[in-house]
């Protein structure tokens, strides 16, 4: 796919650099979709180390870049970020837009099986198009490339790197979604989009996968969690992907926050921490 296929929706100078809104058709999904894109200043010379954020239930391509304060700290480092949607839109599933932990604005980052999904909802691999698409489109070094995400983008950001450690070289989570198929969001969206055959649900979950796996990212993985999160104690199960780390000897620097929610006040404090952690791991220092 060229850049020539790319539509740019807006753009605004940020930080030296420019923060756009793109628009594209996509393959997988089979309709068009959006995705954000900050530029840092030193991409007008050449490629550098991007990095992938994916967003929670309910949230756009905008609500990273608008409310998560990552511009400035990129701009010094020479990152770019890289936002996508968390659906698709225009589907016109029937009951897609019923709840708001399911359907529109809810892909969970899994290739629906399930008849009435399986056409567009492929957030899942339509990630992986983004990554080939802004690779070749803009000046991404394709070997440095980190992805991160909150609750169910953190989810489908560890689910990514743990079935993908060639495509990205580092991995963290703001409050992920840790064991979606023991908790009722992802219980919920697993049978919708996945069917009742749990077993292909463990191909859709970071506990799980990382159960299966042997150190997986020697350098680390980070997640910040806030004890204040209303969601922790029944959706998100950050205790169960920590076990699931000392199993695989994967190390895990998993940071607990008293005081602080599941939403962007809390993303915003500790991202400076996180684009540090990515820059470290793909630029090769050691933390």
């Amino acid at each position: 796919m060229s850049a020539s296929s790319l539509e740019i929706i807006s753009e605004h100078a940020c930080f030296g650099g420019v923060q756009r809104f793109y628009s594209h058709h996509s393959k997988e999904i089979g309709l068009p979709m959006r995705f954000s894109v900050f530029l840092p200043p030193q991409a007008q010379d050449g490629k550098v180390p991007a990095l992938i954020y994916l967003a929670g239930l309910t949230c756009t391509e905008e609500t990273f870049m608008t409310k998560g304060g990552a511009q400035r700290i990129a701009a010094e480092q020479g990152m770019i970020l890289i936002a996508p949607d968390t659906s698709p839109r225009g589907a016109n599933v029937p009951g897609e837009a019923d709840g708001w932990d399911f359907g529109l604005g809810a892909g969970f980052y899994v290739d629906a099986t399930e008849a009435a999904w399986s056409k567009h909802y492929r957030m899942y691999s339509y990630v992986l198009e983004l990554l080939a698409l802004v690779t070749e489109s803009l000046p991404v070094e394709p070997s440095r490339v980190g992805i991160t995400g909150h609750s169910m983008g953190g989810h489908g950001a560890l689910v990514l790197a743990l079935r993908n450690p060639g495509l990205f070289k580092s991995v963290s989570a703001f409050a992920p979604i840790c064991a979606p198929i023991q908790c009722p969001w992802g219980v919920k969206a697993f049978t919708g989009y996945l069917g009742s055959d749990q077993a292909t649900w463990r191909h859709y979950d970071a506990t799980a996968l990382m159960e299966q796996q042997a150190t997986p990212y020697p350098n680390g993985i980070l997640i910040d969690q806030g004890l204040s999160d209303k969601f922790l104690p029944g959706q998100l199960f950050p205790e169960a992907f920590e076990a699931a780390c000392a199993k695989a000897q994967q190390p895990l620097e998993l940071r607990r926050h008293a005081g602080y929610d599941h939403g962007y006040y809390f993303i915003s404090t500790f991202v400076e921490d996180h684009l540090r952690f990515h820059h470290q791991q793909l630029n090769g220092a050691a933390r």
